[in-house]
């Protein structure tokens, strides 16, 4: 008899329900069931491991909570499932009926999610391999020292406004062998510059004080990490699997960190395709054509990962359409590079990819439609693009 565990991940505890079974009234045995709650702990990882589990479900909360949890239990050879937030919540409140949400109603509808799809592998986040794991670890670092930096520089920026204006607004960039910049190595007093210490006997500030050396101090120590973090990116992405793939990101002017965002989400491709490896494509009856109408499903999807499918809204009179779901974090990055890349004329990409995207943008800039709309279209149009030559490069 298979053994199905629900796990409703916390920050240093888990809710567990154990089934064997599908109950008949789920929403009964919701008050009759005795559910687990296990700490983060020695104790809490050997209770749990004594359920003697064959399958656990648990929601993907990021790369911190549920990662203690669904490793220990892969260790011990139990098969771990990942179920969407999304699509828990309508099946806890849809299908069950569940009373309001808590950690154990959470749990109860993880373990009974299991009989209702198990047949269905798309209902299941899928489960990337090491490689990837570690990518997307490492591209959350850089997300949150980028965090972290920004208001610290501006901080900086503006005391330096007062205590040494000359060069309150200087742009210091990181050197090559991961040297801090210049300008922040010199205030925090680790790297010298005549320079700036000409500038210095000669300004009109009132003079740097500690808590601006003590900043840019920081600021070195994030820099020197994203150092690190980035030459462990580019050892990971020279692996001989991406070949394809970085070769498709080149046409496309993609540097190292939007490269990695990118195949932390879409990599493998064919997961994305059918049984035969081409993209699904499905003909239905259009809603008002009542036409034939195809329907670009694995391209859908492909946009949905990148955050690049927008959806549509319509109630009474009003229809909109916007972007829901998908990486946030994609999301922004490619509307960076449609801002750096695609958007100045000097910097634009030299190919047809740059020519396609580039004109449709200054059409529709012409045209006065609004630039935030405008970008995020060229940001779509570059991931249909997108997906389209790495489906082309298979054959």
């Amino acid at each position: 008899m298979i053994r199905i565990l629900g796990l409703d991940v916390s920050k240093s505890s888990v809710s567990v329900c154990l089934l064997t079974e599908k109950p008949e009234d789920p929403r009964q045995f919701y008050y009759e069931c005795p559910f687990f709650k296990l700490s983060a702990d020695a104790k809490g990882i050997q209770d749990l491991l004594a359920l003697n589990a064959d399958i656990a479900l648990l929601e993907p909360t990021g790369n911190n909570y549920s990662k203690l949890w669904g490793t220990h239990l892969a260790r011990a050879g139990v098969e771990v499932r990942l179920v969407g937030h999304k699509e828990l919540r309508n099946y806890r409140a849809n299908h069950l009926a569940l009373p309001d949400k808590d950690d154990d109603a959470d749990a109860l509808a993880l373990a009974c999610y299991y009989f209702d799809y198990q047949q269905d592998p798309r209902r299941f986040v899928q489960i990337r391999d090491r490689e990837i794991v570690r990518i997307r670890e490492l591209v959350l670092r850089l997300a949150h020292l980028n965090r972290v930096q920004s208001p610290i520089m501006n901080r900086v920026r503006q005391d330096l406004a007062w205590q040494f204006p000359e060069v309150a607004l200087v742009k210091s960039r990181r050197g090559e062998s991961g040297e801090p910049p210049l300008l922040w190595g010199w205030l925090a007093g680790i790297r010298k510059s005549k320079r700036y210490d000409c500038l210095y006997s000669q300004t009109v500030g009132l003079g740097i004080t500690d808590t601006v050396r003590q900043h840019a101090l920081r600021i070195c120590n994030l820099q020197s990490e994203e150092y690190v973090i980035e030459a462990e990116l580019r050892e990971l992405l020279a692996d001989s699997r991406f070949e394809h793939y970085r070769t498709v990101f080149k046409m496309f002017g993609f540097g190292d960190r939007l490269s990695s965002v990118i195949i932390s989400q879409i990599y493998p491709i064919e997961g994305f395709l059918d049984a035969d490896g081409k993209p699904e494509v499905r003909i239905r009856q259009g809603r008002n054509s009542k036409k034939p109408t195809k329907r670009h499903l694995s391209l859908r999807r492909f946009q949905k990962a990148l955050g690049a499918a927008p959806s549509m809204e319509a109630s009474g009179d009003s229809r909109k359409s916007k972007v829901v779901g998908g990486s946030d974090l994609c999301r922004k990055s490619l509307w960076q590079w449609v801002f750096t890349r695609i958007e100045p004329k000097r910097s634009r990409l030299k190919n047809d990819i740059g020519k396609t995207l580039g004109e449709q943008l200054d059409t529709e800039k012409a045209a006065g439609r609004p630039v935030k709309l405008v970008r995020n279209r060229i940001a779509a149009k570059g991931a249909r693009l997108l997906f389209r030559e790495l489906v082309k490069g298979l054959k």
